[in-house]
């Protein structure tokens, strides 16, 4: 937020979308921009639609639109002036542009015919599974689009509805765990791997900082049919590149696999780190709202030191 976007032809938040994966339960207000003014919210681009973002193909000649665009525009500027310069208001004009310009830049994003026949088997483009293929097609995205200079970009695993993983929550198997497990993990074993070893080869690794994370974990013993409930006492996720000291572990659960009791760490602790690596200190962020003050990591978070390189 605080330096800007490096492309003025791509959004600076894109979650990526392929092979049928869906948004989160939540919705789209997952990826809202809080309190950071509205054009920071993300923008969904399908990776492997006809139409990766919808009506990106224009209708018009382009100098036509142009001259549409700046009437509108010129509109718009007179009632953001009316409104008292509403955040939501320009970032709606800006988001005009931004389409704009996307017109152009996106389909060249997608369009994977310039990576070499090795980068495809890299990532396994190519893969039996479609799935894997999909998923695959997200990582590869993710690297054209940080060397595009696109900040913030999310991923989307795809479900294969084993034991109530459906595809807002692909990974959620109260039933058939082992089964269900076993296959995300192959979809996305490859591709992230992939990624790591691309952005590292291209030395984009040391400055793109990668979180590999869900929401909580799952109990050591059995619920429903040989699946696993939800466990928020001990999980593990990992974190690659953008300064983190590889090869580390830390942390770890007790002999049930259930709770963490070596150097545990919550969610802030996490986001303290984050916010560490991107050069923000984490007490600094801080919004005042309803009378009090809000930031990211509440009053807790210390940055986890040890897993800094």
């Amino acid at each position: 937020y605080g330096l800007g976007s490096e492309n003025q032809n791509l959004p600076g938040f894109v979650v990526l979308r392929s092979g049928g994966s869906a948004v989160p339960h939540g919705g789209v207000g997952l990826f809202s921009s809080g309190f950071l003014p509205a054009v920071h919210q993300a923008s969904l681009i399908d990776a492997d639609g006809q139409e990766p973002v919808r009506n990106i193909r224009p209708r018009e000649a382009s100098w036509s639109q142009r001259q549409r665009l700046d009437f509108i525009n010129r509109m718009d500027q007179q009632f953001l002036t009316n409104v008292n310069q509403s955040s939501h208001v320009e970032a709606a004009i800006r988001n005009y542009e931004t389409a704009f310009r996307m017109q152009s830049a996106v389909p060249e994003l997608v369009d994977l015919r310039d990576e070499s026949e090795a980068t495809r088997r890299l990532y396994g483009l190519d893969a039996a599974d479609d799935k894997q293929a999909a998923y695959a097609r997200q990582c590869l995205l993710a690297r054209r689009l940080v060397e595009r200079g696109v900040r913030f970009v999310e991923l989307s695993c795809l479900a294969y509805n084993i034991g109530g993983g459906n595809a807002a929550n692909p990974w959620d198997q109260h039933g058939d765990l082992k089964r269900g497990h076993q296959l995300m993990a192959q979809q996305v074993d490859q591709p992230i791997a992939a990624l790591i070893k691309d952005l590292k080869a291209r030395g984009l690794l040391d400055h793109t900082l990668i979180i590999w994370i869900g929401e909580f974990g799952r109990t050591p013993f059995s619920q429903g049919a040989n699946g696993r409930d939800h466990n928020p006492f001990g999980f593990s996720m990992f974190l690659a590149g953008g300064g983190i000291r590889g090869g580390t572990v830390y942390g770890a659960t007790d002999e049930y696999g259930y709770r963490a009791v070596e150097n545990p760490c919550d969610i802030y602790d996490l986001w303290a780190t984050v916010l560490h690596q991107l050069g923000i200190d984490h007490t600094d962020l801080t919004y005042r709202h309803g009378g009090r003050d809000i930031r990211l990591t509440d009053v807790h978070g210390e940055v986890i030191r040890d897993i800094i390189a």
